[in-house]
Parts: structure tokens; sequence; C-alpha cells
């Protein structure tokens, strides 16, 4: 069974009326037949944050949105190489994605057909797609996304870091900065001066990796739960 979300986007599509728009939200899913509801409120700030927790949901997870300028300083390895995805890295792909993202709600457990659903997207480059191979296997990548200007939301162009990973069997061998800086790089190639990713506010040691190369916190993303009882007969 689906999780029935609820999101408050930023912006114009944000509810004229929160409150009552989460008052319909979990009188649908009473309706339903009740069980686990979530809630993402985007550019979340105190006003947005009591009109959930008044609503009954409980804060479950922060999101970082985090942004640093580009190209980003300082000296890079000369011995840390990376090449571009092709179709036929896909098996390797998924199993590092899937061992180092075993936690994620969202991106552990990625299939296939997941996978191809993904480089079907408009967006897709695979030449921002990047994997770092060591010892003979795939170590880590870092697969980035351009996102045009908002005017909307004063947003200029950015170049994000959609996902990066390094196989756990490679932890500590201090792969998790060169892999970043060589997406960001990609990035500032294609004429980006906004470098930009999402982190889980609790993965603690890569805030600090991202810290550490310029990076900070520019909104959080916010997620709330709430358990919907069915109806009485």
């Amino acid at each position: 069974m689906n999780v029935p979300v609820t999101r408050f986007d930023a912006g114009p599509k944000r509810p004229a009326d929160p409150a009552a728009a989460l008052v319909e939200a979990v009188a649908q899913a009473r309706r339903s037949g009740g069980g686990r509801l979530e809630l993402w409120i985007e550019h979340v700030d105190d006003t947005l944050d009591a009109v959930a927790t008044d609503a009954g949901f409980e804060q479950w997870r922060d999101l970082f949105q985090m942004r640093c300028p580009l190209p980003v300083p300082g000296e890079r390895t000369n011995d840390f190489t990376v090449r571009s995805f092709t179709p036929a890295d896909a098996d390797d792909f998924l199993r590092v994605n899937n061992r180092a993202f075993s936690w994620h709600p969202e991106q552990g457990n990625m299939t296939l057909e997941g996978l191809r659903q993904r480089i079907a997207q408009p967006w897709f480059d695979a030449g921002g797609f990047l994997l770092h191979e060591r010892d003979g296997r795939l170590a880590g990548f870092c697969w980035t996304k351009v996102h045009p200007a908002d005017p909307v939301l004063g947003d200029p162009a950015m170049g994000e870091i959609y996902t990066i990973a390094i196989d756990p069997d490679f932890h500590g061998r201090g792969l998790g900065g060169p892999m970043t800086l060589a997406g960001l790089d990609w990035l500032a190639q294609q004429g980006l001066e906004v470098g930009m990713l999402y982190v889980e506010s609790d993965n603690q040691p890569a805030v600090r990796t991202y810290e550490r190369l310029g990076f900070t916190v520019h909104h959080i993303d916010r997620a709330y739960v709430l358990t919907v009882p069915a109806p009485t007969a």
C-alpha cells in the first residue's frame, strides 16, 4: 500500500490556507481507511511548523538544501579520475547505490527499471553522471543535474549534486570530497555559478564534507508523519 503524501511546495503552489489543506488531507486519509500519512513542507518556517504540529503531525526528517558558489577553489588530486556513465555500468551502479543507501527511505533499493526511468528524464546528461573506479571496481559516483533559473522563487540557474555515494567497502579512504569536487567541477564547466545539493540533516559526516567545500544551508524541507485512525463504524 502506498503511503499518502501531502506536499506544501514553495511559492505560488503552496495552499492559501495550509491548516484547511491539512484538515482535508487527514479526512481523505480517514475515508481511505486510515494509516500513515506523510507531509512535506518545502522552505519550512516557524509558522508552517506550528500549523503541522497543531494538526497532530510529528517531525520526522529535515532535509537541508545546501548551496555553494562555483567554481570551488582549491587544488585537485591528480590521481583521482572519473569517467562518464554508460548503460553497461547500470548493474555496478545499482549495486553501489543500494549498498550505500541501504538506510535511505527513497534512494535505497533502486531497481533497473527505476534507473531507466530517471535516465529517460529530459534533464539527464550522461556527461554529468561521473564514476570513480578503484582496485578494478566501481568505488563511487556523483550524478549531477542542471536546473534552469526559477524567476518565481528567485533562484538562479543551479547545478545539483543529484546523488552521490561511495561504496561502503571504500569508506575511510577520503573519496567523498574528491568525488563531490569532480561533480562540482563538471557543473562549473557548464557555465553554472551556483552549486546545490540536498542532504539529510542528521548525516553529519556528509554535512561536514560539504561545509569544508564551501556549502552552507540555504533552507530546510521538513517531513512530518501522522497515523490516521480508520473510520469507526
